[in-house]
């Protein structure tokens, strides 16, 4: 395995809206055999374990507007169809309302979407249905920016 230094980690805080109000998370994005290593933890999800939740890395820089809507689409640099846009990622899955995954992409390195957003959706993705999925409406969101001196948390 790699050795990290802080320079090199990324992460997101992630917060729920009004679909998952004390929904919260981090995501850490390590560098990683040309791509990224993702892991993520989240608490207090919804805990219907009926189905997994759709995850994606998304085009905008900020969570702002209504439902998150400042996240625009997937990130897709390459314009490929769903789900080979560089920002889809596995489903999380709810526990009794916790979820933890640690993922491998080559889709992207953790500098390449540095400014971008990470969403969790409120639905499963199906993973045919263009252009995202049919994955529900965006239920949390964080802003992908650099490590600075322990500054993420749950």
């Amino acid at each position: 395995m790699n050795q990290f230094n802080n320079s090199e980690i990324i992460f997101a805080n992630i917060e729920g809206n009004n679909l998952a109000p004390g929904l919260k998370g981090v995501m850490y994005l390590y560098p990683y055999n040309g791509g990224s290593l993702v892991e993520i933890e989240v608490v207090n999800m919804p805990k219907d374990s009926s189905h997994p939740y759709a995850l994606h890395i998304h085009e905008g820089n900020s969570c702002g507007g209504k439902d998150f809507e400042e996240s625009m689409g997937h990130y897709n640099p390459t314009n490929q169809p769903h789900p080979m846009h560089a920002g889809d990622l596995p489903p999380l899955f709810s526990n009794d309302g916790y979820s933890y995954m640690t993922v491998y992409t080559n889709r992207f390195t953790p500098k390449d979407v540095i400014g971008r957003t990470v969403i969790i959706h409120s639905g499963m993705d199906d993973f045919k249905t263009q252009p995202s999925g049919n994955s529900g409406s965006k239920m949390a969101c964080g802003v992908i920016t650099q490590l600075k001196n322990n500054q993420s948390s749950l």
